[in-house]
């Protein structure tokens, strides 16, 4: 396998960053996963965009241009002969002094990596269990809207999950709101309206969140963002949770509560699908 790393592609052996490297000293950086269908990187721009936003609010400069970053994600992507995959694409802040100062740390590092996926049986849509998280994110967080190399609540959420043989750990905030799964948004179906934690939530400004957002809307069904407690949730018509890795995933149970099962979501994920297909297929 080879990666991208400051403008070079290497065999991943190859591909070292400094142990001086802010990323791996303090999280200080970025990243962005993204799915690939057809060797095309599936809403790059959107992806991009977000990335461009974080870097701006850090302070850290994109050390290419988006033209650039695309032309050498598909060549990584090629050269790895792996058309349906998931890119990583990692923004450090690099190498500094000693301690949290970002003083002269002005030579960014970035890194991108594909990595080989099992998708989800086609003409299915995947079902997962949740259980609650222990863990809180903070409500109305600003550092959550961007997708930063620090995710231990994540992490931690994601043990307890894996810990109760659950495939995922729903996260509350502190106000004991639920914001949103350790690597997914959430959305609920009730009363035949979509509904989905606000940003204030302490919750990342998913890619696949919004573009589910605009599926609604076209699909003229109508769609909220509220606040809602977990015991809520178990009273919905359906949940389930987007990935940009994995797309929509349908959600059965909660802390062992059987959720009811809603035919709205059949009609979402059918159009996820073709909007995935429309946007990824090759022409001539």
């Amino acid at each position: 396998m080879f990666a991208f790393i400051n403008g070079q592609l290497v065999p991943e052996a190859e591909a070292t960053v400094s142990v001086l490297d802010r990323s791996f000293l303090y999280g200080d950086g970025l990243f962005e996963t993204l799915r690939v269908y057809n060797g095309r990187p599936f809403r790059w721009r959107q992806h991009l965009q977000r990335i461009e936003r974080g870097a701006e609010f850090l302070k850290i400069s994109l050390p290419f241009s988006a033209a650039a970053l695309q032309r050498q994600a598909e060549a990584l992507i090629q050269k790895n002969q792996l058309p349906e995959c998931v890119l990583r694409m990692t923004l450090s802040r690099g190498v500094g002094i000693r301690g949290y100062s970002t003083k002269d740390a002005d030579r960014p590092t970035l890194v991108m990596t594909v990595h080989p996926l099992t998708a989800p049986a086609k003409g299915q849509i995947s079902q997962w269990r949740l259980i609650t998280s222990t863990l809180r994110v903070p409500a109305g967080d600003p550092v959550a809207n961007y997708k930063t190399c620090n995710k231990l609540h994540q992490i931690l959420a994601r043990a307890e999950a894996e810990a109760q043989s659950a495939d995922e750990a729903l996260l509350l905030n502190t106000e004991g709101e639920i914001a949103e799964g350790a690597s997914c948004n959430l959305f609920w179906i009730r009363d035949a309206r979509v509904c989905t934690t606000p940003l204030a939530s302490g919750i990342l400004a998913g890619v696949t969140r919004e573009l589910v957002i605009e599926l609604c809307q076209s699909l003229s069904f109508a769609i909220e963002e509220v606040t809602i407690k977990p015991a809520e949730l178990t009273q919905a018509d359906g949940v389930f949770v987007t990935f940009s890795s994995l797309g929509i995933i349908e959600i059965v149970a909660l802390d062992g509560v059987e959720l009811r099962r809603s035919p709205l979501l059949p009609q979402i994920w059918r159009a996820y699908q073709d909007c995935v297909e429309q946007e990824t297929a090759r022409f001539g």
